[in-house]
């Protein structure tokens, strides 16, 4: 019998399973390849990554810094108005090796790790769940635990096998890589995609990464051909998937919870979900007692309060994607220039350093 079966080695699953084996917990980590393949979305985040990965990992990880980012209304070539900082705001990273570090580091902390465990099915009674998964070499394994995290993405079978109520929307997110290395400053955004955006992300000497989401039925492989088309450039290593946007009422059952993309708890404005991930996965491993279902009361509210503003603002910024283009030049020309917000926290908007920079514009970095 486990405490917890965490099912996913996600940075939200393997964040989790490290700080409850930290504390004393018998924890079971499975994943159903091999941790970090295939890659599922980009690895352009804030500073505060740096908080959740060992000391050591840094030099590992890192690719290239960013100063900030170039918002087009159209294409390559349309007019470009820069966001920026004078310092770094966000890292480009190693995103498999990331996924691998988390993993070790949960490992490290006493949590039995085992990868080629594809969750087939979740069973929950009145004093344990009861999860089996499909094994690598063709055979099934059944696994008993007090609870049973779900730390599984968009299409999580844990939220499904339980019932639990399904992500506000499902967008469809496509990027691929250019080999030819690339140490600039800013990443380019293009808010061309219906209700979202493409990107261009430069990686130092891992090269170039385009990406585009936007929702289904759109064609979102020739949007992203016109993307690469527009910059002239061949793309390889196409990778795609499901980015979950707006958390459901409900992540919790009696003896199970969600965290990460499974629950959705992501940013709307941009899709990311690692740092809010492991955000949720640090609330749950500190509220969650897996001999006392009631504390899961306890999850659902520690992770709305340190996110729940966050990602209504986010649904704010996000709806300005969709407005005239006239409208969208307009206020990128007028709030352009250094900035004084995270990116990860659209509160900061409103902070005294962001609104001081927005009255004092100076011209930007060459």
């Amino acid at each position: 019998m486990y405490d917890f079966v965490v099912v996913g080695a996600g940075p939200p699953g393997s964040r989790f399973a490290r700080r409850a084996a930290a504390a004393g917990r018998d924890v079971l980590l499975v994943e159903k390849g091999t941790v970090g393949e295939p890659l599922a979305c980009s690895g352009h985040v804030s500073d505060d990554v740096w908080a959740f990965v060992p000391d050591d990992a840094r030099d590992r990880l890192l690719q290239n810094r960013v100063y900030g980012a170039r918002f087009h209304v159209g294409g390559p070539d349309s007019t470009a108005y820069p966001f920026y900082k004078r310092e770094p705001v966000s890292n480009v990273i190693d995103r498999v090796e990331l996924d691998r570090t988390l993993a070790d580091a949960a490992r490290d902390a006493g949590a039995d790790v085992r990868e080629g465990h594809t969750v087939v099915s979740v069973e929950e009674r009145a004093d344990r769940v009861s999860v089996e998964a499909s094994v690598a070499d063709g055979g099934t394994e059944r696994f008993e635990a007090r609870m049973v995290a779900g730390c599984d993405g968009p299409t999580s079978r844990v939220r499904r096998s339980l019932g639990l109520p399904e992500p506000d929307e499902l967008l469809h997110g496509v990027l691929a890589f250019d080999d030819d290395p690339d140490d600039g400053d800013l990443v380019d955004v293009h808010l061309t995609a219906p209700t979202f955006f493409a990107w261009r992300i430069p990686r130092g000497d891992a090269g170039v990464e385009y990406g585009l989401a936007a929702p289904p039925g759109e064609d979102v492989s020739a949007r992203f051909d016109d993307l690469t088309d527009a910059y002239g450039v061949t793309t390889d290593r196409f990778c795609s998937g499901a980015i979950p946007i707006g958390p459901p009422d409900r992540v919790t059952t009696d003896r199970a919870f969600l965290i990460g993309d499974a629950a959705a708890q992501t940013k709307p404005f941009t899709g990311g979900g690692i740092l809010y991930g492991m955000t949720a996965a640090d609330a749950a491993a500190e509220t969650i007692d897996p001999t006392d279902p009631d504390t899961l009361a306890d999850y659902e509210a520690a992770w709305r309060d340190a996110l729940g503003t966050e990602i209504r603002l986010g649904h704010a910024i996000r709806t300005c994607y969709s407005l005239p283009e006239s409208v969208q030049r307009a206020g990128l020309w007028a709030l352009s220039g250094e900035i004084g917000v995270h990116m990860d926290r659209p509160t900061s908007v409103f902070s005294p350093a962001h609104l001081r920079k927005l009255f004092a514009r100076s011209d930007p970095p060459e």
